[in-house]
Formats: structure tokens, C-alpha cells, sequence
């Protein structure tokens, strides 16, 4: 087994010094050293979308990611898209209104994935929006709830 080392990112904002070993899981590494619970782990396999975070502006699965790699990168978690404290980004006001939340395992990640579309793309069609959510499943709602969300939130700009 190698010996942990040094990874300096930007995450949500703040410079952070992450000690993990060069192969351990961003995912691990998010929830189990810096407490960012709200990156959630669904299947571990880069199929389910639950853990998704920007790095560097592009959607990733963090299961997937040895936290060696992202050195130097600046990390978005679920707990850093809201605006301030007091006021949450339009997507998740959308998923609030429109009850596109219920277990909420995948919740952040539709929220991420979902805010990463309007990035690139602040008016997308309906096809674009259910290809932008489509590396996301959730088990609950039958997808309707959240793909309202998304359009709300095209609305509420």
C-alpha cells in the first residue's frame, strides 16, 4: 500500500489540503475527511449519478475519481451551489417547488447534473434537459417531478 500524500484543490470555494492515499475515492475523501455528506453514495460503480461533483466545470462521478488526479483542480460539491446561505440557486428552489426531491440519494446529484446543463446552456429543449439528467437515476419519482424541476429553473432565470 503507497503512503498518503499531499492533494491541494480548491473545494466549494476554499483552498483545501486534503492527506488520503493517491487511490482512495473523491468520494470517500469528500464525505469521510471533509464531513461534505451531501455527496452521496448510490451503486460505487459510476452508474447511478448519486456522487456527481464539478471538477473543473465538467460532471463527474466521484467514485470513480482517485483523489490523486485532482490536484490543482477546483471541486463543486452539492453543499457549495447554493448562493449564499440564505439563498439557495434556482435549481434547487425549482426541485423544492416542483417536489423533485424524495429519498434524496439522488437528489444531489440531479441538482449538480441539472446545474451544470444551465451552465452550458441556460435554455435547453426537452431533449437536451433529459440528456443532460441521463447519467442520473432515481428509484422514487418516475423522472416527471425532476424534469419539471429542470424546466422551472430554465424559467426562473
Amino acid at each position: 500500500m503507497s503512503e498518503k500524500i499531499e492533494i491541494n484543490s480548491t473545494i466549494n470555494g476554499q483552498s483545501r489540503t486534503l492527506n488520503a492515499y493517491p487511490m482512495e475515492r473523491l468520494l470517500d475523501v469528500l464525505r469521510e475527511q471533509l464531513g461534505l455528506t451531501g455527496t452521496k453514495e448510490g451503486c460505487g460503480e459510476g452508474e447511478c449519478g448519486a456522487c456527481s461533483v464539478l471538477i473543473d466545470g465538467q460532471l463527474v462521478n466521484s467514485c470513480l475519481v482517485p483523489v490523486a488526479q485532482v490536484a490543482g483542480c477546483e471541486i463543486k460539491t452539492i453543499e457549495g451551489i447554493a448562493l449564499s446561505d440564505d439563498q439557495l440557486h434556482r435549481v434547487q428552489q425549482a426541485f423544492i417547488e416542483c417536489g423533485g426531491a424524495q429519498c434524496g440519494i439522488c437528489t444531489p446529484g440531479m441538482v449538480i447534473a441539472a446545474v451544470s446543463l444551465l451552465e452550458g446552456n441556460p435554455n435547453p429543449g426537452d431533449a437536451e434537459i433529459r440528456e443532460g439528467l441521463a447519467g442520473n437515476l432515481c428509484r422514487c419519482t418516475g423522472y416527471m417531478k425532476i424534469f419539471e424541476s429542470v424546466v422551472r429553473a430554465c424559467k426562473g432565470q
